[in-house]
């Protein structure tokens, strides 16, 4: 595996940083986010920079964005092309915006359609099915909160959310002067959402899919899925099946072994398998009566401790954990009155 120059893990200043020839990291703020920053990427080829994701539309985003090119000798007009990863704010938007302003082509997983479709109707709320889901999950007070607060919070809200100009599918291939990125589908963070791999470089564009210090949530997206923890962990395995490369996250510092990484995420999964399993056992029946007896995040917090939208995060992935231990045959899922619930 190649070295990885010194870089900082987080975002602190308008930068960019090199991870192998032509590539460069380029950390991006994200002033309302506990993870404070998205990772761009920018890929130096002759035919025109290329970049893996793109930030939030955000004014602040656009500036830290434009100074990490202007290290490199770029400005935001250079950008030929933003192959993006999935349809979340942090990573699609801020192309769209980028389009609009200079003409720039952008790609997304065609996993993404209906994700896309759903947000681009604006007489909609967007989220509702996921609302629908927290009552589904034993979480109707939490859902009727977030109803209010996303109500009051997005009420004058611009983001722009379109269609790509081209979609990805599995198995495609990006053609560049210099390097192919193989589009590979990995759903579970959400439908469609894509890596890329350049496997002579030994890299891979990981996006949200695997993170080097914290578990994506699973199952977050306007269309919501059936089993995205079940996809999460397939789509864990395929990765874990290629060759090793370097890690390109979009949330926190390149690391260098990517197997090393799932080998850790698949692990996690299996504890709190078996912690979500305890809970049933000991009689607790909603995804929202579980939720609430476990720990979340590295400190430790409990569910009340976390804020509106990461509780929302805990109940959703509480309930993809108890679905796969009734497709494991582990748990009974039964449900009445719009409630489901599980037992042993």
């Amino acid at each position: 595996m190649p070295a990885i120059p010194d870089q900082p893990d987080d975002w602190t200043e308008p930068g960019s940083f090199p991870v192998a020839p032509g590539v460069y990291r380029i950390p991006l703020p994200l002033p309302s986010d506990a993870l404070r920053a998205v990772n761009v990427y920018a890929i130096d080829d002759p035919d025109g920079l290329v970049l893996v994701d793109s930030g939030w539309a955000l004014e602040q985003t656009e500036k830290a964005l434009a100074a990490g090119l202007r290290g490199l000798g770029y400005d935001l007009g250079d950008i030929a092309r933003i192959a993006v990863t999935h349809a979340h704010g942090d990573h699609y938007t801020q192309a769209l915006a980028l389009r609009t302003s200079y003409g720039t082509r952008v790609s997304l997983g065609t996993g993404e359609r209906e994700s896309i479709e759903r947000l681009r109707n604006t007489d909609l709320d967007a989220y509702s099915d996921q609302y629908a889901q927290l009552r589904r999950y034993g979480a109707g007070d939490l859902a009727d909160k977030l109803t209010a607060w996303a109500g009051k919070a997005f009420a004058d809200d611009r983001t722009p959310w379109g269609r790509p100009d081209t979609w990805l599918a599995d198995g495609e291939r990006i053609g560049l002067a210099d390097r192919t990125l193989d589009v590979i589908a990995t759903p579970g963070h959400t439908q469609g959402h894509v890596v890329f791999r350049d496997a002579p470089a030994g890299l891979l564009f990981a996006g949200d899919h695997i993170l080097p210090h914290i578990t994506p949530s699973i199952g977050f997206e306007a269309v919501v899925p059936v089993t995205p923890l079940r996809d999460y962990l397939d789509s864990l395995r395929l990765v874990r099946d290629l060759p090793d490369t370097v890690l390109l996250p979009a949330h926190g510092p390149v690391t260098l072994s990517v197997h090393r990484r799932v080998d850790e995420l698949l692990d996690h999964h299996e504890v709190r398998l078996a912690m979500v399993l305890r809970e049933v056992q000991r009689g607790l029946s909603t995804a929202f009566e579980v939720a609430g007896a476990l720990r979340w995040t590295r400190r430790e917090r409990t569910l009340d401790e976390l804020d509106l939208f990461n509780q929302m995060l805990a109940v959703i992935e509480t309930g993809a954990h108890l679905d796969v231990l009734v497709l494991q045959g582990e748990l009974r899922g039964v449900v009445s009155d719009g409630v489901g619930t599980y037992s042993v």
